[in-house]
C-alpha cells in the first residue's frame, strides 16, 4: 500500500508540471487553431536560459522563471506580429502553421546545439538533490516546488481566463472565432495575447524542467510528442482537459516505470494517444464537429 501511495504522490508531482508546459500549447490550438510543434524547443530554450542564469549569476531557477515569463512573452508576441497574420486569411492556415511551426523548431533546436553543444545539462540548486521524508514515505523538494509553482500558475491562468475582459475575449475566440469577431473582439489583438502568453507558459516550464530533468537541444522532439498525447487525450483546446491528462497520464507513467521499466513509461503517453484517438477523437472534454 504504502508503495502505491509513493508512486502515486510522485506521479501527481510530474503531473503539475506536465500540465503547465501542456496549457500553453492548448491554449494557441484553442484561440488560433495552431499546433505549435516549436512550443517545447521553447521550453528546452527556457531551460537553458535558466540554466545559464543559475551557473554563472547562481540565480535560483525559481526566482529566473519570473525573468522568463515576461521576456518569453514579448517574444512570443513579435514572433506573432513577424509570421502569422500574414497567413491569417489562407485557407490552408493550419496546415502552414504546422509546416512553419516544425521549421521553427528545428532552426531553435540548430542555434541551441550551436551555441549551448549537445550534452546533458541540468541546473543543481540545493533543494534539487533534497527531499521531504514522511515516514516510509518521500516527496523530492525539487518535484515538490515545481508542482507548487505550476498549481499557481495554472490558477493564475485560469483566473486570468475568466475575470478578465482580455480572458473573456480569448474565451470567446476559442469558442468560436467568426462570432467573436462579429460581436467586436480584436481577434489579432486576442491571438497576439494568446501566443504571448503560450510563449510566457513555455518560459515559465522551462525554469521547472532545467532542475527536474537533464536536458539537451533535441530533447523536444521527445517533449512534444507527450506534450500532444495529453492534449488529445484532454481535448483540443481544452485547459481543463489538458490538466488533467497531464495527471492521469503521468501517474500511469509513475506505475508502468515501477512495473516494467523507464525505458518503457513513454509509451504510456503514446498507448493513450493511440486508443483515444481510436474510441473518442475528440478527447475527454473536446466538442464533436460536423462535417
Amino acid at each position: 500500500m504504502i508503495d502505491i501511495i509513493q508512486i502515486t504522490v510522485l506521479g501527481l508531482m510530474l503531473g503539475g508540471v506536465y500540465a503547465l508546459m501542456a496549457s500553453g500549447l492548448t491554449i494557441l490550438f484553442g484561440v488560433m487553431r495552431v499546433v505549435n510543434i516549436a512550443h517545447a524547443a521553447f521550453i528546452i530554450l527556457a531551460a537553458y536560459f535558466s540554466f545559464f542564469m543559475w551557473e554563472r549569476l547562481g540565480v535560483d531557477p525559481l526566482i529566473s522563471m519570473i525573468l522568463a515569463l515576461p521576456l518569453f512573452f514579448i517574444f512570443g508576441v513579435v514572433l506573432y506580429r513577424l509570421l502569422f497574420p500574414r497567413i491569417e486569411g489562407s485557407p490552408r492556415f493550419a496546415e502552414m502553421t504546422v509546416l512553419m511551426t516544425f521549421g521553427l523548431a528545428f532552426v531553435t533546436e540548430g542555434l541551441m546545439s550551436y551555441f549551448f553543444t549537445g550534452i546533458f545539462r541540468s541546473a543543481g540548486p540545493p533543494y534539487a538533490q533534497d527531499a521531504f521524508i514522511f515516514g516510509d514515505l518521500f516527496l523530492p523538494t525539487g518535484q515538490f516546488y515545481a508542482f507548487s509553482v505550476s498549481l499557481l500558475l495554472l490558477l493564475g491562468l485560469w483566473a486570468f481566463l475568466k475575470y478578465t475582459r482580455t480572458g473573456y475575449g480569448v474565451r470567446a475566440t476559442m469558442q468560436n472565432r467568426d462570432a467573436a469577431q462579429i460581436v467586436g473582439v480584436d481577434v489579432r489583438r486576442v491571438s497576439t495575447i494568446s501566443f504571448g502568453i503560450g510563449m510566457a507558459v513555455a518560459g515559465a516550464s522551462g525554469a521547472l524542467v532545467s532542475f527536474i530533468f537533464p536536458f539537451f537541444p533535441s530533447r523536444h522532439w521527445q517533449w512534444i510528442a507527450i506534450l500532444l498525447s495529453l492534449i488529445v487525450l484532454g481535448g483540443m483546446g481544452s485547459l481543463k482537459g489538458a490538466v488533467l491528462g497531464a495527471i492521469i497520464l503521468s501517474i500511469m507513467q509513475a506505475f508502468v516505470s515501477d512495473m516494467i521499466g523507464p525505458t518503457w513509461a513513454p509509451l504510456t503517453f503514446f498507448g493513450a494517444l493511440f486508443l483515444i484517438l481510436m474510441i473518442r477523437p475528440e478527447g475527454l472534454f473536446g466538442k464533436q464537429t460536423r462535417a
